[in-house]
């Protein structure tokens, strides 16, 4: 079939799905009610079913009364047994798949089950929304005359007791139809090699041949993968060797640190940016408008979502609301039910509403990953945002960071120690800090309130790291590519610890 053809066929094919979305937009209390009274009706005769007593739920206020909030430490019990080959414990299908996730550098794994409906009504499905809502915005897109770069996790997949466990893209990379492959490079083959640096030298010998017109992947380690390519091809930047490259499809970790960097790389007034929001556990949401910055939250991929305020997360006051009830500007903790058997989950992440019609959201971190030892509530937004404002200012850029608190010692005030690999430093460090406290102290008035005379914090003690700090540091924990994450904000000092530590050994 002819490029030019099968482009056309693709797109009309993707943008049937416009109808669908616009329901949810328009409507999107009523979906929500009638996914959670699917899943629940899906799954009252499983063991978590029974003992929470769905055959007897008839709407979400009983719902929440029968069914507790749960974390994975609750619920990992119920995802051993269902691992060993038990069926019907919380989800009425069988569970073959379990995406491995440590959603950061921690040592404990999580075992994310992944029925074949969350595979189906939810992972592929996003994709092909992804695609959708991109074609609708642009309607010269030549998408399909190439092929997508994807980068995926580098963990082969393992059996154990009948089921499999691995990576999620390589999961969904080994559940993909056989015809997928044609409009993605690299191969499956090299898409699912385990070690690290083989496989970069793999997906560079295979992908720079290609007419590559779109990329898909985690921004830092997406971005490690271009300059190899650079390299390699001794291109200045990338459009010389993919003239047809359009769109960059993001996430797993905030795309602002990066920006300046893919701009460099990608220099083109009409390239597009187009973030999303997936994980282990589910696809949420996904950029639905040219030059944004804030994600739709997709309402029937069988995912039904509440939400905790943040000021009561953790507290005898906490208390999940259902998305009729949430605020513009809030930030809340995300609670997930859904069709692979998480009932009332903690998923970890926080989010802030930019609009309630429709309903549009922000990541704003994690609701481990915070600076609150003093009060001072410091969220992963307002550090990416203030080193955003910090390196335009200095003219540098960076490649990854961490925080950790300085603890108040004697008379010693506390503070933040700030570790930060830089692609390009600026001239003076202790300007890029000064810029730095009066950003973060413009974007959280709790921070400006300790930091004023130094009533409480001290200024952040910012260490320039050496170049391939954080690199080695992950290759140290196995936790080199793909979806493997470095821990922003920390209320302990085990991170920042190890990293001087390394740091010191070289």
């Amino acid at each position: 079939m002819p490029l030019a053809l099968f482009n056309s066929i693709t797109s009309w094919f993707l943008k049937r799905r416009i109808d669908q979305i616009q329901e949810f937009v328009l409507d999107p209390h009523r979906v929500q009610e009638r996914v959670l009274l699917e899943l629940i009706s899906n799954a009252k005769d499983t063991e978590l079913g029974k003992q929470y007593n769905f055959a007897e739920v008839k709407n979400y206020q009983q719902f929440v009364r029968e069914t507790p909030l749960t974390t994975y430490e609750n619920f990992e019990p119920y995802v051993e047994r269902a691992r060993r080959g038990e069926r019907n414990v919380f989800w009425h299908t069988p569970i073959k798949w379990f995406a491995k996730s440590s959603g950061t550098t921690n040592a404990k794994s999580k075992f994310i089950p992944v029925s074949e409906e969350a595979l189906q009504l939810c992972h592929y499905k996003s994709g092909k929304d992804m695609l959708c809502l991109y074609l609708n915005n642009n309607e010269d897109s030549n998408l399909f005359k190439g092929k997508s770069l994807r980068l995926g996790g580098s963990k082969q997949l393992y059996e154990q007791n009948g089921t499999y466990f691995g990576d999620l893209s390589a999961i969904l990379i080994e559940n993909l139809p056989f015809w997928a492959e044609w409009s993605c490079t690299p191969s499956n083959k090299v898409s699912l090699m385990s070690e690290w640096e083989s496989k970069l030298q793999a997906i560079v010998k295979e992908v720079k041949t290609e007419n590559v017109t779109s990329i898909a992947g985690v921004p830092s380690w997406m971005l490690v993968l271009l300059n190899r390519i650079l390299e390699d091809t001794q291109k200045q930047h990338l459009l010389e060797l993919w003239e047809n490259l359009e769109v960059y499809f993001h996430g797993g970790v905030s795309f602002i640190p990066y920006r300046e960097q893919y701009k460099n790389i990608i220099p083109s007034d009409t390239f597009r940016y187009y973030e999303i929001y997936n994980a282990s556990e589910g696809f949420f949401a996904i950029q639905d408008r040219n030059n944004s910055d804030e994600m739709l939250l997709m309402l029937d991929y069988g995912i039904f979502y509440e939400f905790i305020p943040m000021e009561t997360f953790g507290t005898s006051q906490q208390k999940a609301i259902p998305l009729s009830e949430v605020e513009i500007g809030k930030n809340y903790a995300m609670v997930i039910s859904t069709n692979a058997g998480l009932w009332r989950y903690i998923i970890g992440d926080t989010v802030r509403f930019t609009s309630v019609a429709p309903y549009r959201i922000k990541i704003t971190g994690r609701t481990k990953h915070f600076i609150n030892v003093f009060g001072e509530e410091l969220i992963v937004e307002n550090a990416e945002r203030a080193l955003e404002k910090a390196c335009e200012q200095t003219n540098s850029h960076l490649i990854d960071y961490t925080v950790a608190p300085i603890f108040m010692q004697d008379k010693l005030k506390g503070g933040h120690e700030w570790v930060i690999e830089f692609e390009s430093a600026p001239e003076s460090l202790e300007q890029f800090t000064e810029i730095l406290d009066l950003e973060l102290q413009k974007l959280n008035s709790d921070y400006e309130a300790k930091r004023y005379n130094n009533m409480t914090l001290n200024k952040p003690k910012v260490h320039s790291a050496r170049a391939g700090l954080f690199h080695d540091w992950l290759k140290h924990k196995d936790k080199l590519g793909g979806q493997n994450k470095v821990p922003r904000l920390s209320n302990s000092r085990e991170y920042v610890e190890e990293l001087l530590k390394l740091r010191d050994l070289r």
